[in-house]
């Protein structure tokens, strides 16, 4: 399953099944879970951890040393769930010892041709990052975020639970759950209403959002009282996660 060409190093722990490709390089203290597919040209570094059915496609660069310029070669990690699929030219670069130490990716991601993650990010389940998205370090997505293509992420923004942009889209603030963000800078475009309705989410449930999201951009309220007002109104799980997401934010949210 090891193509002749390709360098694996003997620390390195690979499932019996893991296929790799011609001419691949996968380093020490690289943990490859069963059922992946690593392509030709594609470089591994660890401490690195894949989960179970990885696919990597050509000139990958997964693990790598990250580019902030305090790292001095600390033994820092990335970690991934299953099910990833990680195409062309992609980057995703390890933590630093000054954030979490870790680049935490979970499971059933799509990273499109060229998406860079930088260090210490954390993207939930189920994400869409399209061609040549960039994150910078310390970004936090949520579940089902979908990003277009060429949109770019300041550090430390959050981009919460089922939200999405445009492509293009400059992101310098953060963007609460379930809305729907283009241009440059950013700004609130609508909730995800096709993504909710894909989804399954009742009639009910996009209803009081769509009045929630109301409340925080269209009554000319502050944020913390569009925000009591909301949890005064509604007492649905979907909505208080609307909620956190606005009261957690340390950027402040997309306008």
């Amino acid at each position: 399953m090891i193509h002749p060409t390709a360098l694996v190093d003997p620390a390195a722990q690979l499932a019996d099944d893991v296929e790799v490709g011609p001419f691949s390089v996968i380093g020490p203290d690289v943990t490859i879970g069963a059922g992946s597919v690593i392509g030709p040209h594609v470089v591994v570094k660890g401490p690195t951890v894949l989960g179970e059915r990885t696919r990597i496609f050509q000139f990958a660069s997964v693990g790598e040393d990250c580019q902030d310029k305090k790292y001095a070669g600390e033994p820092t990690r990335l970690v991934m769930g299953d099910d990833n699929v990680i195409r062309e030219g992609v980057t995703l670069h390890r933590g630093t010892v000054q954030d979490r130490s870790e680049t935490t990716i979970g499971s059933r991601n799509l990273f499109m041709a060229y998406v860079h993650v930088g260090h210490d990010c954390v993207i939930g389940n189920d994400c869409i990052l399209a061609n040549q998205v960039t994150l910078a370090g310390h970004v936090t997505l949520g579940d089902h975020a979908i990003l277009g293509g060429l949109a770019a992420v300041h550090q430390f923004c959050h981009f919460g639970d089922h939200a999405m942009a445009g492509g293009g889209s400059i992101i310098t603030k953060d963007t609460p759950a379930y809305v729907m963000i283009n241009g440059n800078p950013a700004e609130a475009r609508g909730l995800n209403l096709v993504g909710l309705k894909r989804r399954g989410f009742s009639r009910e449930a996009i209803a009081a959002l769509s009045t929630a999201y109301k409340l925080v951009y269209r009554q000319g309220l502050t944020v913390e009282q569009a925000v009591s007002e909301i949890r005064n109104r509604f007492d649905l799980p979907e909505v208080a996660l609307f909620a956190d997401s606005i009261e957690r934010s340390t950027r402040g949210i997309v306008r």
